[in-house]
């Protein structure tokens, strides 16, 4: 059976896509790499930073599809790393979570740690709705879960270091 291609768009969920630009962090090399996860995004780019520096600004857009990103995630098979990372800050109005913007330069998925500050900086992704713990489940469901079924927060779910819980 092939499997459900969720989007959250239309789905009754609200989708925001940020970035902050700091430093030397170029607009359009960044917009690139939000792109290759999230193609439907838009927004304006301010001006290329000059040395020295002091840019401090935020590319961001709403109503963003979460397609490509699925995508990615379900061809990395990186889906139980995915569903515990996007609902480590879920609550009853929705989650956020964030991905390396290196990573995704590459066209990849990965979650920084809590609290870690990745070179290349990160892409925040926040997504609101009702029920979301159920469209969460199902939009990183895979076959594995037939016979080792997952849930938000059960005991498989990895630790604040980013260890799984049961290899220790």
């Amino acid at each position: 059976m092939p499997r459900l291609r969720l989007t959250a768009i239309d789905e009754g969920y609200s989708v925001v896509v940020s970035t902050r630009l700091t430093g030397a962090d170029n607009p359009e090399i960044v917009l690139d790499a939000i792109l290759k996860l999230f193609p439907d995004f838009t927004c304006g780019l301010p001006s290329p930073p000059s040395f020295p520096s002091e840019q401090d600004d935020v590319l961001a857009a709403d109503g963003v599809s979460l397609s490509t990103f699925l995508d990615a995630i379900h061809n990395q098979a990186i889906l139980d790393t995915s569903l515990d990372s996007m609902s480590a800050n879920l609550d009853a109005s929705g989650t956020i979570f964030q991905i390396s913007r290196q990573a995704a330069m590459a066209g990849k998925v990965a979650f920084p740690l809590p609290d870690s500050n990745p070179l290349g900086g990160v892409i925040t992704v926040e997504i609101g709705g009702e029920n979301l713990d159920d469209w969460l489940e199902a939009a990183t469901w895979h076959s594995g879960r037939e016979n080792i079924p997952r849930r938000i927060g059960d005991e498989f779910t990895m630790d604040s270091k980013g260890d799984a819980v049961t290899w220790h």
